[in-house]
């Protein structure tokens, strides 16, 4: 396939596929936990997991999917999701939004991506991690 055929990311399944489906998606999530929990700057993130971070990993793992324009896994498995709602009970400031986001960069970084895919993917994460910051703000300042 020439890179003039290729869908663009974004379209149908495209993105899923260019992260090497969800084997891949699986890879670059638990890269990102792990990177999260040994990388002091992010240890901060980690700790609002539970301990036992296998369910996080798969709930991530079941969101990015049909984020990605995969199969919806999350609804499927765990009933329909509204992000920021579902964080609302931590604390996120622009802080642990940009840890979040710089931690997903570092992640994609090791999955040997390209630079565009890299760069789209950080683009598109920082929409529902603002949302998330703004719901969490709105919870803190309402209550």
């Amino acid at each position: 396939m020439t890179d003039q055929m290729k869908p663009t990311y974004g379209e149908g399944d495209a993105t899923l596929q260019a992260v090497g489906g969800l084997d891949g998606l699986k890879r670059l999530v638990e890269s990102f936990y792990r990177i999260m929990e040994n990388t002091p700057a992010y240890r901060p993130l980690f700790d609002m997991h539970p301990a036992d971070t296998q369910l996080s990993i798969d709930k991530l793992v079941a969101f990015l999917s049909g984020w990605m324009g995969g199969e919806r896994l999350y609804a499927k498995t765990y009933g329909k999701i509204h992000l920021p709602q579902a964080h609302a009970h931590l604390v996120v400031t622009d802080k642990e939004k940009a840890m979040w986001l710089n931690c997903m960069a570092e992640a994609l970084n090791e999955q040997n991506y390209p630079d565009a895919l890299k760069h789209y993917l950080i683009e598109k994460l920082e929409f529902p991690a603002e949302r998330i910051r703004q719901v969490s703000d709105a919870m803190r300042h309402n209550s």
